[in-house]
């Protein structure tokens, strides 16, 4: 794997071989069809955001790459192991933090990661430093030794994902990992994933938020219909999806709506067109495409999903 940069996204250094790759995978509950086909590579290294509507197997495909579900048809490979073949090779490759946090809440935040080491096999002393170190990271030290159980649902969140850390998986899922936590508690777990892909770890995560795969994300990759409907850096699907629009505030108090190419020789096109017709301009503001944009134009249903029993 190539040595990990510091460098924020979408220019972090990624290995030259895949951590997942993913062919023809194939999912179906009953009549309804979940995975349709899918194809997917995730280089290593770095942060992939996976987005896409309520019912669109996010969440499905996180549990076959996983080796919790089996799928119907099509591969599936993490860091070089086949997740039905080699179910226990790519488990020990892996970490994985659902939507829900799973810590013991009779034990202290110190236990709960103190008992995962000891589980991975570290001794009593590395066991403690490992979680020391993890507290820290999470802003759980002064909470160290309190219940878990008496924790907030942001830091229950927080030690959730502190516990699937402590074995330095190459490899991280996190399914809607911020669902439920606070301003300040998201914006830990940002800075957290972050420093995760600086030094070398792949992770793969599943978000409502389209902020937070706009600033975490190397890569974005849209689920719908079962497929990647599309895949690309943020400011690719931005473009895909849209032009830059211009809004012109007239001084007589009229505005007008128009399409931009992000050039100054074209505003300035405008504002001569509008001062020649009588009309100048007051203001001027300038819109680009978002995410909100990309996901609204790319997961609109069709005919053919409610026909073949997809959901949006």
């Amino acid at each position: 794997m190539d040595t990990p940069t510091t460098t924020p996204p979408p220019f972090r250094q990624q290995g030259a071989d895949p951590a997942i790759t993913v062919s023809g995978l194939r999912k179906r509950y009953g009549d309804h069809t979940v995975l349709d086909g899918l194809d997917l590579t995730v280089p290593a290294g770095g942060v992939l955001a996976l987005l896409g509507p309520n019912g669109a197997g996010k969440t499905t495909l996180i549990d076959i790459l996983t080796t919790l579900v089996r799928p119907d048809g099509g591969t599936a490979r993490v860091m070089g192991h086949d997740v039905v073949r080699a179910a226990r090779r790519v488990r020990r490759a892996i970490s994985a933090t659902g939507q829900y946090a799973s810590v013991d809440e009779v034990l202290t935040g110190r236990e709960n990661l103190v008992m995962v080491a000891r589980l991975l096999g570290s001794d009593r002393r590395a066991a403690e430093e490992r979680a020391r170190d993890l507290l820290a990271d999470f802003d759980l030290t002064a909470a160290a030794d309190r219940r878990a159980g008496t924790y907030s649902g942001g830091m229950r969140r927080r030690l959730d994902l502190a516990a699937s850390l402590v074995g330095s998986p190459p490899v991280v899922f996190l399914d809607e990992p911020t669902t439920g936590m606070d301003t300040r508690s998201r914006q830990t777990l940002w800075e957290t994933v972050t420093g995760l892909a600086e030094r070398g770890t792949t992770v793969l995560l599943t978000t409502q938020y389209l902020e937070e795969a706009d600033v975490l994300a190397d890569r974005i990759a849209v689920l719908h219909g079962g497929v990647i409907a599309a895949e690309g850096t943020a400011d690719d699907l931005k473009r895909r999806v849209g032009r830059e629009r211009v809004e012109l505030t007239l001084e007589d108090g009229g505005t007008e709506w128009l399409p931009g190419d992000g050039t100054a020789e074209h505003l300035r096109s405008l504002l001569n067109e509008r001062h020649s017709a009588g009309r100048p301009v007051a203001r001027v503001t300038t819109h680009a495409p978002t995410l909100d944009d990309v996901f609204l134009a790319l997961t609109a249903p069709t005919a053919t999903d409610t026909a073949k029993g997809r959901t949006a």
